[in-house]
């Protein structure tokens, strides 16, 4: 915004010492805070204004363009459904197994006999 370096701060601020005076010079010096503060809060709701209004019309272009109507648009073709194997997260358990599942077998148990 506006370049000021330490020289011309000091020089400012002995200038207004001269001038105004001890006693006036810090309820100016907060008058002239209030001030600047004030003008960033409306250069900042300015642009923000500005931006809501370019956006506005920019929508607003969008929506005004024709578009091709929907009986024109070519659906893209459904995915095909492709089943979890068994045992896979998400996999119903209780769905039939697959053909490559072989449950299985039992080992017949045998007694100790008493010899």
């Amino acid at each position: 915004m506006l370049d000021f370096g330490f020289s011309e701060i000091l020089l400012t601020s002995a200038i207004a010492l001269v001038v105004l005076g001890p006693e006036r010079l810090p309820k100016v010096a907060r008058q002239v805070g209030n001030w600047m503060g004030r003008a960033r809060v409306m250069a900042r709701q300015l642009s923000e204004q500005l931006e809501r209004e370019v956006s506005a019309e920019e929508l607003l272009k969008e929506q005004s363009t024709p578009k091709p109507p929907a009986a024109n648009r070519i659906a893209p073709p459904p995915a095909p459904y492709v089943s979890p194997p068994a045992g896979a997260a998400g996999a119903d358990p209780h769905a039939a197994p697959h053909a490559e599942y072989n449950p299985p077998t039992t080992v017949p148990t045998t007694t100790p006999s008493n010899d």
